[in-house]
Formats: C-alpha cells, structure tokens, sequence
C-alpha cells in the first residue's frame, strides 16, 4: 500500500478556547513495534479533548499532545511483532493522543475490529466512552445485574453509553440532566430521569429506593455532589468519580456518612492507565460487549458530525452542553 509521506492534523496552538485548534501538515506517523498505523475515517470528540486544549488536563511527560482519544478506520501498516491485524482491517482503537488526524499510530492492544453493521462514525463514537464506562462503573463501581446505580451527565457521550450498558447488564439506572428534552433522552435509554435544576437527586433516590439507596454513582462532577452522591449510596456503595466539573476539591465533607455507610470513593483516569492494562479492558469489551453491538444494541447515540476542520466548532457544541450523545468528527 503506496502512503502520502505527510497529513493533516489538528494542533493546540497554545492553551485556550476552541479557536486554537489549528490545522497543520506533517509528515506521516510511523507505527513503532507492537503498534499500527490506522488511517482515520471518523474521530470522537470527548471532555479530555477540550480540557487539554484549556491547559487544564494533567499531562505527564510523554503523552501525545495532538488531541483526538478515539478513532475509527483501516489498518494500513503494522508494526513489529503485531500479528493480530492485518493491512486492511477495519478497526476502532482508543489511542493515547493523535486521533484528529488524517493517520494515527496505535497500540494493538487498543484497537479492536469494528463490529458487523456499524459506520465510521458510528465505531469512532465507541471506544473512549466504553473503555471509561466498562472500567469504572462495571470496574470499579463493581455495578452487577439486579443493582441500582446513578449516573451524573446522563445524556453525555459517558452517560448514553452508562444507561445503555446497564439496560444490556439489568441494571435499574437513575440519570440526572437539566432540561425536559435530555430527561426524555434519559427514558428512551431505559433510565429514569431526574432533573437536577428541579429537584434534589440525592432526595429523589432515596423516594424511589425506599430509602435504600444506589448501588453505585458515577460521577463527573466532583466536590459539589460529593455530600449528595454519599447520601444517595447504599450500604457498601461505591461512588466512583470521572470528573470535576462542579469543583476539584471538596470541603465540608460528612465522613460520618461515609463511614456510616461503609461508602467506598474511588476514581480513575484512563489516559494514565499502561498499555497492557488498555489492552486488558479491550479484551473484556470485545467478549461482554461486541456481541451487544455486533447485534445492534448499545449502539453510540450521535449528536453531531463535523469535519475535521471543523474541529473548534466540535468543542463549541460540547462545551456548550446542549448535546445529547457523541460528537464526531468525520475525516475522510
């Protein structure tokens, strides 16, 4: 297979709004051992993206800069020592950087064949979102089927994907969002809504559970939920915490609820997690979850494509939160 010697890629310029994402031309990425090269069709845009770009995400030495956490398209080098793809392949692949790009180098491990009767699109829309959902709520939220569980930002890309999963898994999911349009999302994907502008979430789930509780929360908003996700937890509950849009550190916090409760509060990051540890979750994915996908259930809801130039007007409709679902990017 013949390859431009360069790409089109999306760079953050410097810190700052959606209008730092520049488009720039470089030469083409090289798959080094244990990785391939994916010419990219689709790529999803998520939270991290735009905290990268704002300075605000913790970037250790090495991470790729080049936004993009998630892509979809064809296999067209290998590295070394890679056997379980071939040129061709048609795969999605949760990358560690790079995928607003035209090519994208990735760990094998990562990268997963993409399941039958899905598009570009569609498969970008997948891994960042399952990969999150499936460590941390079904991980380390430990949700089992016969459970409840809430889940913050119910109508995200994190959120669609948590009640999806759960409808897949029977697990009774509460969901919270700020208007009537997300809450009926909500109830379309099998969760019960609540409206966080109109009602206290911590007081409708202790109505709903007679007073039991949630077996786990999974949260995105950090130090102003955490009292309220502590009184919602059942006994031996898990909060499990994905982000800080409400607050990066907490004050006040009740530890005689915790401890009452025997409360568990956890976390993770999945940009910082190894390679053999992605590939890992990638294997539970592909036995627990493709066969849901590859019969047409679970699949991503899609809010919006743009192209990949059109990367900052992407960020603007995530950040302005009126979507419901994934946002794509659509390169080829």
């Amino acid at each position: 297979m013949t390859l431009p010697s360069e790409m089109t890629r999306i760079e953050i310029t410097q810190p700052g709004g959606p209008e730092v994402l520049q488009a720039k031309r470089v030469p083409l990425p090289v798959a080094a051992a244990g990785e391939v090269l994916i010419r990219v069709h689709a790529a999803g845009i998520n939270r991290p993206d735009a905290l990268q770009r704002a300075g605000k995400y913790p970037m250790k030495p090495g991470m790729n800069p080049i936004p993009g956490l998630e892509v979809a398209g064809e296999v067209v080098a290998l590295g070394a020592g890679v056997s379980q793809f071939a040129v061709g392949d048609k795969v999605c692949a949760l990358t560690n950087g790079g995928g607003y790009a035209e090519y994208c180098t990735v760990p094998a491990g990562q990268t997963l064949p993409i399941p039958e009767g899905l598009d570009w699109v569609q498969a970008a829309a997948i891994p960042e979102t399952f990969f999150t959902v499936w460590v941390n709520l079904f991980g380390l939220g430990n949700a089992q089927r016969g459970q409840r569980v809430l889940i913050h930002g119910g109508t995200s890309g994190i959120g669609t994907t948590a009640l999806m999963l759960c409808r897949e898994f029977g697990i009774e999911a509460f969901a919270t969002a700020g208007s009537a349009d997300k809450c009926a999302a909500i109830s379309k994907l099998g969760g019960q809504p609540i409206n966080y502008r109109e009602q206290d979430f911590a007081t409708v789930i202790a109505e709903k559970t007679a007073g039991h509780g949630v077996n786990a929360v999974l949260d995105i908003m950090g130090a102003s939920y955490l009292n309220g996700n502590v009184s919602a937890l059942a006994m031996d509950g898990r909060l499990v915490m994905l982000g800080f849009l409400g607050g990066g550190k907490a004050n006040d916090i009740d530890l005689l609820a915790i401890m009452a409760k025997r409360a568990v509060i956890t976390g993770s990051l999945l940009r910082a997690r190894t390679t053999e540890e992605k590939a890992e979750i990638a294997g539970q994915l592909r036995e627990h979850v493709w066969p849901a996908l590859a019969a047409g259930r679970c699949l991503p809801i899609i809010d919006k494509v743009y192209s990949l130039h059109e990367a900052a007007q992407a960020h603007t409709r995530m950040e302005g939160g009126d979507h419901i679902g994934k946002i794509v990017l659509r390169v080829d």
